[in-house]
């Protein structure tokens, strides 16, 4: 075969689908012909080969040939001589492709959930020689190369084979390994256009500004969290305190000159502070790759890297592994409704919409300027649900937490008329969202016992929190919103007007129990001119600390597992900026510590107290005593326990201290004072009461009664003795 025939043409051109059809061993007659395409070469030599070993150079662009009546042993080896620098290599067109057939049928059915061991960069070894292998996705392109600075980014060199229907392109190079940077290099059947494109399925990504992927090598962790994963298996979480403190790794903490922690040296510092402040739970905020920082990761661009920017992949097993040994169980942010347009990515990734829809009335998103996922097409579905089975199982996640999940159900959301399409049935409902949610959550509650899904989902969307099979959309919890913006409305008030807004505190419980429901006081609250939690406070400095002191005292009281952003816990004075790290040295103030010191105490008495935590999701775990006290501003009730043990919660929100504050209570006796967010430690004015005596007297339909001390801005926890 000539080097003027159609299949080198289309090698020289770059487009060719079956490089495999012109390159590497050939039989022809009674012979063989290798043929090589090295267009930076000088010399190709066949080595161990009989006969004459050199290749001939049948065409300029770098086309070499060489034919003999019997091949080398498998796998040859070639010298190649570039710029006077001789290196002996195998040769790629020697390794056929061999995708699993079975696992391609289950990628293009939407129900490979692994499908990050088919596709990216995986290095492996062939027939005794270690190298990668690069598989891809990409149906509508006319050819694929991988190109990379082991090629010196020449798209020309590396052609990888089309395997047929299932739209995947595959191509091993021997002798390459873990550290190597490279792109997809795509042309457009459509158009011509020739794309350069970072790996979908990438392991790992450059470090920002630069975008190409990077291959790695499998994981050399070695897990010690054994016990961690069989304890969580038999957890019962609906009935266990779960306490999360929500961290953005780039500006909990930073070196003096700016730079950012690694992933080992932030658990050297993070896994022992959020021990000590008793959470049980660690949320990460996104730590998969995203170009942009002030994104805080919620634009990803890669679904299967752990962002660069602080580590490899190893090293964030390594900060897992290290709560998961200290107790603390971690809650990664996941992103599956929606990615940036960089050129860079997913966005039109061989030309046409193929993550994305077409329409930008299904497949552009107005409020973030993203793409929608177009959550109908069957290899889009295998591509997230593996993304979200890859950080459960490869990086040992406790649970998901699922961002804008209310603008995966709404086909409408955030669109005006005229901007959107309906469903098939003419609603407004986008049904391969709800079937891809329910597939997700099927998945991660069969596959991994024990972890979780958290929705943020900000609507009445019913049912978000129930089994998949009962008609739910299978979360095992909601972020409950609606508390989270009442309650902070009512904070802002003055305390003089709060009476009038008494209801923000009492409707709630009208829906509580419909879902189970986490109790948010995130990042987004604390952001973008929202003020953080002391600065939305009324009032003089001691009433706005008095008043943080309650609000997280009525948190953890409220039934609903608790979420707290960082800073919060020491009433961090000025908003959350990503660009730089808390202000640590507030905690030189005694006011400061006397917030953190509370959070601890909270904290351990959630803990502790099952009351506190074990009917979080029931209506039998919570009472009022009282909820009509608007002119006093006051709120009381009971949380129960399975086993009948209780305790009994009283909150006023004016800086008016009540004495003598007569109160119905669940039985007679001595009561005593477990908890008083106004005690002298947390830097309140130590009004309240050590124990209280309640007395066999019928009031507020409950059978006793006890005559209370109500601190100033204060809540009171307390237990009969």
């Amino acid at each position: 075969m000539r080097s003027t025939d159609e299949p080198a043409q289309r090698l020289l051109a770059a487009t060719g689908h079956d490089p495999f059809a012109y390159l590497g061993p050939r039989r022809e007659g009674e012979g063989w012909v290798v043929r090589v395409f090295r267009p930076h070469a000088d010399a190709v030599v066949m080595q161990g080969a009989p006969g004459t070993a050199g290749f001939t150079r049948t065409h300029p662009a770098g086309i070499f040939e060489w034919r003999g009546r019997q091949l080398p042993p498998h796998p040859y080896r070639l010298l190649v001589t570039e710029r006077g620098c001789t290196r002996s290599e195998h040769d790629p067109y020697a390794f056929a492709p061999h995708a699993s057939a079975h696992d391609l049928y289950l990628f293009s059915q939407g129900s490979n959930y692994q499908a990050y061991r088919l596709l990216g960069a995986r290095c492996e070894t062939r027939t005794g020689v270690a190298g990668v292998c690069f598989r891809v996705w990409a149906p509508n392109a006319e050819r694929v190369s991988v190109a990379g600075d082991f090629n010196e980014w020449d798209g020309r060199v590396h052609p990888l084979a089309s395997l047929g229907p299932s739209g995947v392109w595959e191509l091993f190079i021997p002798g390459l390994g873990p550290g190597a940077l490279y792109k997809f290099e795509i042309r457009a059947r459509a158009s011509g256009a020739v794309l350069l494109k970072g790996d979908p399925y990438a392991a790992a990504c450059e470090l920002r500004p630069g975008s190409a992927s990077r291959v790695v090598a499998p994981a050399a962790h070695r897990w010690g969290d054994d016990a961690w994963l069989e304890a969580r298996a038999r957890w019962d979480w609906l009935h266990a305190p779960v306490a999360i403190y929500e961290v953005h790794l780039g500006s909990w903490r930073r070196h003096p000159d700016g730079r950012f922690h690694s992933y080992r040296e932030t658990a050297e510092q993070l896994v022992p502070y959020v021990r000590d402040l008793g959470y049980t739970h660690l949320e990460l905020m996104p730590v998969i790759e995203h170009p942009l920082d002030e994104s805080w990761g919620y634009q990803t661009t890669g679904y299967f890297a752990p962002t660069s920017r602080y580590g490899s992949p190893d090293d964030l097993r390594a900060l897992v592994d290290a709560c998961h040994r200290a107790g603390i169980g971690v809650i990664l942010d996941w992103v599956p409704a929606h990615f940036p347009r960089d050129d860079f990515a997913l966005a039109r990734f061989d030309g046409t919409a193929l993550y994305e829809h077409e329409d930008p009335r299904l497949g552009f998103h107005p409020d973030w300027g993203t793409h929608v996922f177009n959550f109908g097409r069957n290899e889009v579905k295998s591509f997230l649900l593996s993304s979200a089975h890859y950080w459960l199982a490869e990086f040992h996640a406790d649970a998901l937490r699922v961002d804008a999940v209310a603008s995966m159900l709404y086909l409408d959301y955030s669109r005006r008329e005229g901007e959107w399409l309906p469903n098939r049935y003419g609603g407004r409902e986008n049904l391969e969202a709800i079937e891809f949610l329910r597939e997700l959550n099927v998945m991660v509650h069969r596959d991994f016992p024990g972890a979780l899904t958290i929705a943020e989902e900000s609507t009445a969307w019913p049912m978000v929190s129930r089994p998949a099979h009962l008609g739910g959309l299978g979360f095992s919890m909601k972020w409950n919103m609606g508390w989270m913006n009442d309650t902070l409305a009512y904070f802002r008030e003055d305390p003089v007007h709060r009476r009038y807004h008494h209801d923000r505190l009492t409707f709630g419980q009208l829906y509580a129990y419909t879902e189970n429901f986490l109790l948010p006081l995130s990042h987004d609250e604390v952001v973008h001119g929202k003020a953080s939690l002391l600065d939305k406070m009324p009032g003089d400095a001691w009433r706005k600390f008095a008043n943080v002191r309650l609000l997280l005292t009525y948190q953890t009281t409220a039934p609903g597992k608790k979420l707290g952003f960082m800073g919060n816990e020491f009433a961090q004075g000025g908003e959350w900026r990503s660009g730089g790290e808390l202000d640590w040295r507030l905690l030189e103030r005694p006011e400061h510590r006397g917030v953190q010191r509370l959070t601890r105490d909270l904290n351990r008495l959630y803990r502790e107290r099952a009351a506190l935590h074990e009917l979080d999701f029931e209506q039998a775990g919570f009472r009022w005593i009282d909820c009509h006290d608007a002119d006093q501003s006051v709120v009381s009730f009971v949380r129960f326990a399975r086993d009948g043990s209780f305790c009994v919660v009283v909150l006023n929100f004016t800086p008016v201290p009540r004495h003598g504050y007569r109160l119905g209570m669940p039985r007679a006796g001595t009561y005593r004072e477990l908890f008083n967010s106004d005690s002298r430690h947390y830097g309140g004015t130590d009004t309240g009461n050590v124990t209280v005596e309640a007395r066999p007297e019928s009031w507020m339909g409950l059978p006793a009664a006890a005559a209370l001390t109500l601190p100033p801005l204060g809540g009171l926890i307390l237990a009969p003795t």
